[in-house]
């Protein structure tokens, strides 16, 4: 499979190129060439396979051409070692439960995925040259991906995150591990942190000096795997026979994974339609109900995951639905508008949203989950049943769960561990030339 930049600026890449490099030349994402259907019959037994398998048959589809299928195989079975499963709320609205990962949020299955990828492409070239992991995070990122490259030989990993923008307990489980991953306070907010990666990318002294790749979600191997989990969703739905007019909310920030889902859907995954559920930073929905991007500074919410500005990729969505350029801007924004539709939601609604849904169910959302869960509140129509992202555990939020819900969340295990660590974070101004020289001196 080869794969081409958003931008179409850039020469086509290999797997492993995309992979290594993550960003294009001309500062496009890459795309695959072409999205492999998967077979009716996959579809008719889903239903009766395990998530593992699901995950492998989705995983060949998109890489199989690149990677041998047993070297594949443990790939995807060392990545999912926790389940992924649908929870029921209440009536036609489900949970699709995505933090009973090691750092308990949805981007340990694409950060793990990537990890033991590029750790596979770094062995198959004798792991001459040290691969450096940049990576921006307004969350739950930094700690998916240091967690999932912890201790992985051959690769250094550098965490950049907002001062003062993360809650405390994702913070502690990122600038705790020491060891191979690095973490760089910047003075700024996210989309500060993704700018220094971007301008990193394209700095040919800089990557003359160090071998640069990234595992945000414009890393094809970060948000690609991250599509496993839909399948799975709809197997388990379908096990209920509750599969046929199944809607997908998504928590949407710089729009990987609601990505990662609309790729498996045009791999023939049979999900009715999709909704991507905003905070205030409403640039996709404004773009849904207008046809205009018009893409701004980010404002700092409850769901701080998702405060974003400038999606990245919003570049991906709109190559995938204009035919890679083929149909107009009119055109692309009908196509995208007759599968996606949107909801926007300010913090005194999230926060009503959670304790509702607490009082009424007992069952306690995370802010960014809040989102999806009134999304489909607002949107499901008489027949529909819909599945929302859980995006990480409550308690990675504790502050502000208990103070919305006047509870104790109890803080998990594993996560707990991470809190007795000592914090180790390098300051940094938002400047690129004080990251470009910090670079240079590694």
């Amino acid at each position: 499979m080869q794969y081409y930049s958003t931008n179409h600026q850039a020469p086509i890449a290999t797997l492993e190129k995309a992979v290594v490099k993550g960003l294009a030349e001309d500062r496009g994402l890459y795309m695959p060439e072409r999205i492999n259907k998967l077979p009716k019959t996959f579809f008719d037994h889903i239903q009766d396979m395990e998530f593992q398998d699901i995950a492998f048959h989705v995983a060949e589809a998109f890489f199989g051409e690149d990677i041998a299928s047993d070297e594949l195989r443990k790939l995807v079975y060392d990545t999912l070692q926790f389940d992924c499963p649908v929870v029921k709320v209440k009536d036609n609205i489900y949970s699709l439960e995505l933090f009973h990962g090691p750092t308990l949020a949805f981007k340990d299955v694409g950060a793990r995925f990537m990890a033991r990828l590029l750790q596979y492409f770094i062995r198959q070239e004798g792991g001459k040259q040290q691969a450096n992991v940049l990576v921006a995070t307004s969350g739950d990122t930094g700690s998916a991906v240091a967690n999932g490259f912890l201790g992985v030989n051959g690769i250094h990993v550098y965490v950049l995150y907002p001062k003062g923008k993360v809650s405390p307990i994702q913070e502690c489980q990122f600038t705790t591990l020491g060891q191979n991953i690095t973490a760089i306070e910047v003075d700024g907010v996210f989309d500060d942190c993704q700018a220094l990666v971007k301008s990193a990318f394209m700095d040919e002294e800089l990557n003359r000096h160090m071998r640069l790749t990234s595992a945000n979600s414009i890393n094809v191997a970060r948000f690609l795997p991250q599509a496993f989990y839909y399948f799975n969703a709809y197997a388990r739905m379908k096990q209920q026979g509750l599969a046929d007019n199944l809607v997908v909310c998504v928590p949407s920030g710089n729009f990987g994974n609601i990505c990662a889902a609309l790729f498996g859907h045009e791999m023939g995954l049979p999900i009715s339609r999709f909704v991507a559920a905003n905070n205030a930073n409403d640039i996709f929905y404004n773009y849904l109900q207008t046809g205009h991007y018009d893409p701004k500074p980010s404002m700092q919410t409850l769901a701080n995951a998702m405060d974003v500005g400038d999606p990245s990729n919003f570049a991906r969505i709109v190559n995938l639905y204009s035919q890679n350029g083929a149909l107009s801007a009119a055109e692309t924004h009908q196509a995208i508008t007759s599968l996606i539709s949107g909801a926007t939601y300010k913090d005194e609604q999230i926060c009503k949203t959670m304790r509702q849904c607490y009082e009424e169910t007992g069952y306690i959302l995370d802010p960014h989950g809040a989102c999806g869960y009134q999304a489909l509140a607002d949107l499901l129509k008489p027949g529909e049943v819909g599945v929302f992202c859980e995006t990480a555990h409550p308690a990675k939020f504790k502050e502000k769960v208990d103070d919305i819900l006047n509870i104790d969340v109890e803080i998990p295990t594993r996560l707990r561990a991470f809190m007795q660590g000592q914090k180790q974070s390098i300051p940094m101004t938002k400047q690129f030339e004080d990251f470009k020289q910090y670079l240079l001196k590694q």
